[in-house]
Order: C-alpha cells, then structure tokens, then sequence
C-alpha cells in the first residue's frame, strides 16, 4: 500500500493546543462498522456493557525537553533538545535543534535555577539522532531531568506555544505510575476519577499494560511503500496477572477495549494467532496495516491521528479504512478537535 492512501487534508485550526476541561467533556465519536454516533467521552458509559474489561497504559512520561546551550571552545550556541530513548545508564538518544550546529565531540550545558546537566555528544545516527552520554550518575540524572526538563509536547504543540507548568498536570494520564515515555498514551488524558466511577459503577474494569512510548511518535513515514517502513521499537510489559484477567474475561464472553494504540500494540505483540495474552516483556515493532487482523481486542479508544501516520493506518486495519475516512472526514467537518490534546473516537474491530 501507498502512504498517500492515507492522507487527507487537515485545517490547522483543528489541532487541539490544550485539552478540554473537564476532560471527559471532550467529543467522542462512535465508529461502528460505517455507522457514526456523535457523543462525549463522558458518556462511553453508553456505549459499554457490565463486564467489559478497559486495557490501559500505565506508562509515566518523563521531562525529556531540554533547553540549553553547545559548548565548543569559546563559542556557545542555543540548542533544544528532545530526549527519545535511553540507551545506557546514563546514555540517551535525542533530537537536537538546531542540529545544524552540533558534531560529535561538543559539551551541552542545561540549566535551571536549581540545577544543570552536562552532556557529551558521542554520536550522530542516519535518522538525525544524537547520543548523549551524561556527566551523572543514572540517579543524579533522573533527579536532574524532572528539575530541569519539560514536558515533551509534541512538535505540532510546540511549533504553536510553549511548554508550561499546566502541561505537567495535562500531559499524564491519570493512569501514570511507570516513568518511561517521552510522550503520552493520548488516550488515556481523557479519563478522570469521576469518570472511573461511572465506569466502575456500570461494572466495567480496568487492567493495565505499560508501554514505554518512544521515538517513533515523532518520527514521520518517509517511504511511499507501507512495505518499506521499519517501526520504531518501543518497550513494554505484560504482566502474568494482567495476561490472566484479559484471558478470563475473554473466555467469560467479555470485550475487550483497548485505551489507546500504545495498550493495542502492545496486546497484538504478546496474543498468539487464536487472540490469546501470553505473558509479555520486551520491546516490539509491531506494524499493523490494513489486511493485518487485531486479535486482542473488540474495541479502540483512540485520539484522531495525523494524515499518512502509523496511527491512522493502524485504525484503518481495525476499523476498516473507507470507515475510517469517513469518519475523519465527519470529524473535520463539525468541528472535532485533533491530536493529543484533542477528541476521542471508540472504533468497532471488524478486522477478525
């Protein structure tokens, strides 16, 4: 498959800058086959049955957004930089910019009033990410990053504003305990405790995964064959215990809703061909495309994803993809809000 059959045209004031407050007041639009149900997150209850099991990811996004400067002789330049993968101790890939202005051998300096962290740039990969290689110990540094670093709001965000104390609250999931991620389950921002108590309350229960979520979120397809595309790995988790409650609830005759791509992707990795969760710790590179059957869940909560991504294709695979452009296209055209920071869709898998 071509990567231009999954582009459409997207205004740019339909990309969402904050979420909605409260958050379950977001739109929710409900794909089931070609049929299409305009509603609020805050009423998913609607669409569930008692027994149904929600997947969650529990995965914490670290602050991995770094202001600072280069260091080369006498000379020092303005540098941001993303941090997207630890890859030692204290080792970590990261996008710089300008990056233009860094080589392998230069010092970064980032700093706060309350601290600093010092870097080496060690290395330059084909894909444009650098190594850093900390002056820290892997203690000192996670100390560190959450005094100096900020959230890593997606470049469609941050091209638009700046990164502010209110995304440190906005840009978790209410899910959140496993720090790891350099960006958020989107999903997942949509849920609040008030909302968990109507969930509970229908008789719906939450298992969680954890998926750290890595680079690959900001890295664009630039292949036009879907056949060429290598994903991004990315780590994951799931547990003995979570393996048996999605099984059980399975067999019982229960659906299961994945919250999100990242608790999706993961289930797919660790489900054998009958659909069944074995017990899953390692990093995966699932690609789930159209004519890929989703064997693990019934249902999908998930943002609206950007044109040409991985993300739309996935939905494409689950929902169907003349669904899913329909659907996209219903969205843009009342007012539906884009992105992480945006509206919710629940899809109907019809791929099994």
């Amino acid at each position: 498959m071509l990567i231009s059959d999954f582009d459409f045209d997207l205004p740019e004031d339909r990309i969402a800058l904050r979420p909605a407050e409260p958050r379950e007041a977001a739109k929710l639009l409900r794909v089931d086959g070609s049929r299409l149900t305009d509603s609020h997150v805050g009423d998913i209850a609607d669409f569930l049955l008692p027994g149904d099991v929600l997947v969650v990811n529990d995965t914490r996004v670290l602050p991995t957004q770094l202001d600072g400067v280069r260091l080369r002789d006498d000379s020092t330049v303005s540098i941001e930089a993303t941090l997207v993968k630890s890859t030692g101790p204290a080792q970590w890939q990261a996008f710089l910019k300008p990056g233009r202005k860094v080589k392998p051998g230069d010092n970064l300096l980032f700093k706060s009033d309350d601290a600093e962290l010092r870097a080496l740039v060690s290395a330059k990969d084909d894909n444009g990410l650098y190594t850093l290689d900390f002056y820290h110990s892997p203690q000192e540094l996670l100390e560190r990053l959450h005094v100096v670093g900020g959230m890593p709001l997606p470049p469609y965000i941050r091209s638009k504003r700046h990164e502010d104390e209110q995304d440190k609250r906005d840009y978790q999931t209410i899910f959140a305990t496993d720090e790891g991620s350099v960006a958020a389950p989107t999903a997942g921002l949509h849920f609040t405790p008030a909302l968990l108590e109507k969930l509970d309350a229908k008789g719906v229960s939450f298992v969680r995964v954890t998926l750290h979520v890595g680079a690959g979120t900001f890295l664009p397809v630039k292949v036009e064959d879907t056949r060429d595309h290598v994903m991004h790995a990315e780590f994951g988790v799931v547990s003995e215990d979570a393996a048996t409650r999605i099984n059980a609830a399975r067999a019982a005759g229960s659906r299961i809703i994945c919250v999100g791509t990242t608790s999706l992707r993961l289930l797919e990795s660790a489900c054998d061909a009958q659909g069944t969760i074995r017990p899953f710790s390692a990093e995966t590179a699932i690609f789930i495309t159209p004519g890929v059957v989703v064997r693990s869940c019934d249902l999908l909560i998930t943002n609206f994803h950007l044109p040409k991504s991985t993300l739309f294709m996935l939905v494409c695979a689950l929902a169907g993809t003349e669904n899913m452009k329909k659907a996209y296209r219903h969205a843009i055209d009342t007012g539906y809000r884009f992105f992480s920071y945006g509206d919710a869709s629940l899809l109907t898998n019809i791929s099994k």
